[in-house]
């Protein structure tokens, strides 16, 4: 099998275009066209649509098309291996939680492109649990994740603890509610929140069910954004960072509340398999400068922003 078509035929399930795949790749598009029909041939099947505009993968091709990715991932790690001095190239495969994806990968994604040029970054977002999963997977090579304190990493995995994450409870300033509130007087007013799969989201659950609490959400809003503008009119009571709350335009309209029962910070981890050789300093890149980011994240918190107290009109 020719790896030359292989790469062909991934370029152009990627691209959805003969003629973007064939610049891609710095190939004619006759040229381009001959390497996928030479791996549909040895293969024996169509291997794309080509009544489909975008150009897509038959059920057969997307199939072939994740084989194929992990071929050519081999093959990079396998030269990685007989030439260790060499520039790393090829995918890094990295997941990362909506929330760190707004807050804090800008930092570490323009660090990898600017050390390591030949590197194509593919960067997945989800929730902490299915990232794990999918490292468990292989499916991603390397996985920032945020879980609570009392949550352990599953067994197998290296991992290292880059910070901790501090949350808040937010209320509009529309709420009668005390500074110093229980989680029984919040349970008395619906949630605003991530859904399902959120560490900060699985903590509160988790506290609300051991004080054998109700649990009300009334809205499942994906982006912090939209979560503290939905709090702000009124909607429900929501969990944010205090570095987020920061930089809202919302911030004015809502209150902070201390809630001695419910500590909902979050560690953030950097977890990995056994990685490629070709892939130990960009990690190792992404680990540290994750690490000042969030260092230089909670330096910047206003110092009153996590105590901000509902103004009264006394």
């Amino acid at each position: 099998m020719n790896t030359h078509d292989l790469q062909a035929f991934v370029a152009v399930v990627e691209s959805e275009s003969m003629a973007q795949a064939s610049e891609k790749l710095f190939l004619t598009q006759p040229g381009l066209t001959r390497r996928v029909q030479n791996l549909e041939k040895m293969l024996g099947v169509a291997l794309l649509d080509r009544q489909s505009k975008p150009l897509k993968p038959t059920p057969a091709g997307r199939e072939v098309y994740g084989l194929a990715r992990a071929v050519l991932r081999a093959v990079d790690d396998l030269k990685a291996v007989a030439s260790p001095d060499t520039e790393p190239a090829g995918e890094f495969r990295i997941g990362v939680p909506p929330f760190l994806s707004e807050l804090a990968l800008e930092h570490p994604v323009d660090a990898l492109r600017s050390t390591f040029p030949n590197l194509t970054l593919r960067v997945t977002a989800g929730w902490s649990p299915g990232l794990l999963h999918s490292l468990e997977q292989a499916k991603v090579d390397a996985a920032v994740v945020l879980l609570p304190e009392s949550v352990p990493l599953p067994d197998g995995l290296t991992s290292t603890l880059l910070g901790h994450k501090p949350s808040v409870v937010v209320a509009p300033r529309t709420f009668v509610l005390s500074d110093t509130t229980s989680l029984a007087e919040l349970a008395t007013h619906p949630w605003v929140l991530n859904q399902d799969g959120c560490g900060m989201r699985s903590a509160l659950s988790r506290a609300m069910s051991m004080a054998g609490l109700p649990f009300n959400v009334a809205v499942e809003a994906f982006g912090s954004e939209l979560q503290l503008s939905l709090v702000a009119r009124g909607l429900g009571v929501g969990l944010t960072s205090p570095e987020i709350l920061a930089r809202s335009p919302h911030v004015d309209a809502l209150q902070v509340i201390d809630v001695p029962e419910f500590q909902g910070g979050l560690n953030v981890w950097l977890a990995h398999g056994m990685l490629p050789s070709r892939l130990t300093r960009p990690v190792a890149l992404v680990r540290d400068a994750l690490i000042e980011k969030l260092a230089q994240d909670a330096a910047s918190v206003p110092p009153k922003t996590g105590a901000r107290k509902r103004r009264t009109n006394a």
